[in-house]
């Protein structure tokens, strides 16, 4: 195995002194986990792994199932569906007041449930895609397998304590998230309205980090006496997305749920705060970009240039910075012809406190292999070199 290390990049950190990282996350929530929005890496994470009662932010995986059928053509922002007496009497928890009997525009339905965090409205979207409810949780679960979602279980729709049996984990709850921002962005606004209005009742989004914190946009709320009080929430800040799942925040007793609500924003956004100023992304390579050179064997040229086929962009912490640093591994020399594209190296980044990357490293240009003329005199330099 030949490892080169790349100097101008080793260089171009080495005016700073290497430091451990610093940044001190923290949170009184039991669960929690912070995710770069756009490469899905896990920055940060508090128990993060454990299946828990994720509430109304389950509500996400219902969103995600009439998403996926609005994407793809089989149901339309203008259908409407029936509002059942079981949907009409689903009055535990949140509701949108939907009328028994009526029809109600599918559009309406997920303002009910982003903004009002309607259970309700979550039943009537389940039996419309469904057929029944239990039909739906079915249909949640192995949609669940499908996106990667690993330590989740649905019973029901909406988040409700009953029955039992309703799990997610953090980390669940972040990848499902980056998923609806990423595959859905056609319907990513609804999660930035404030307010609705259903049946003359007035009711304001849940999620008062949207007002606390400058450049959130999303996602959901949850609260029940097992779960805690919970937020999945999403904001950009000069274009870097992170994802923020906290759940478990618990009050001493007594205290109301207008001002559990507002601690829990004020939870989040000081996480957020802190973890945008705390982490960077930075970009080392774009494709096209010399990375190395590779020898060669029995090539028309005596090396190879090797580029990269994506962007090598990652967010780390400031502090971690300094200590960075990055190699090339191939098995070398390499023998000649060389395709362009094709893959021959490896490039590894690491540095304190960041799980490190491994990025595929390819040919940026052909190296064909020498003529007959090449090939002897390539043989005549072993043949006195052995001697």
């Amino acid at each position: 195995m030949v490892v080169r290390l790349l100097g101008a990049v080793v260089l171009l950190f080495a005016a700073f002194a290497a430091a451990p990282a610093s940044a001190d996350i923290t949170t009184t929530a039991e669960h929690a986990i912070l995710m770069d929005g756009d490469t899905g890496e896990v920055l940060w994470a508090k128990d993060a792994y454990s299946p828990m009662p994720p509430a109304s932010m389950s509500k996400l995986m219902t969103l995600e199932l009439l998403f996926q059928r609005l994407k793809d053509g089989r149901m339309k922002l203008t259908d409407t569906l029936p509002i059942s007496e079981r949907a009409w009497r689903e009055r535990a928890g949140s509701e949108c007041f939907v009328p028994i009997g009526a029809r109600m525009q599918v559009e309406t339905l997920i303002r009910c449930v982003i903004v009002a965090s309607g259970n309700d409205s979550c039943i009537a979207l389940a039996e419309g895609m469904g057929g029944t409810v239990e039909g739906f949780v079915d249909m949640m679960n192995r949609r669940a397998k499908e996106i990667g979602l690993k330590h989740s279980h649905f019973v029901n729709p909406d988040g409700l304590p009953q029955p039992p049996g309703q799990l997610m984990s953090a980390i669940d709850l972040a990848t499902l998230a980056r998923h609806l921002i990423r595959d859905y962005p056609q319907y990513y606004h609804y999660f930035s309205e404030r307010e609705i209005e259903v049946s003359n009742i007035k009711q304001q989004n849940r999620n008062l980090v949207l007002d606390k914190f400058p450049g959130a946009d999303g996602l959901k709320t949850g609260h029940t006496d097992a779960a805690g009080y919970g937020l999945t929430a999403s904001a950009v800040r000069n274009g870097q997305r992170l994802i923020l799942v906290l759940n478990g925040l618990r009050y001493p007793a007594g205290t109301s749920d207008w001002f559990a609500e507002r601690y829990r924003a004020d939870e989040a956004a000081r996480v957020l705060d802190l973890a945008f100023r705390e982490f960077r992304r930075y970009t080392l390579f774009k494709p096209g970009d010399k990375v190395a050179d590779a020898e060669v064997f029995a090539g028309a040229a005596p090396t190879a240039p090797l580029t990269v086929q994506r962007p090598v962009s990652f967010t780390m912490q400031v502090d971690s910075r300094p200590g960075l640093k990055v190699s090339v591994h191939y098995v070398g020399p390499l023998r000649a012809p060389l395709a362009q594209g094709q893959q021959v190296a490896t490039l590894d980044i690491t540095a304190p406190d960041f799980p490190g990357l491994h990025v595929p490293l390819v040919v940026a240009q052909p190296v064909d292999e020498v003529g007959i003329f090449g090939r002897f005199v390539i043989g005549l330099k072993a043949l006195f070199g052995s001697r």
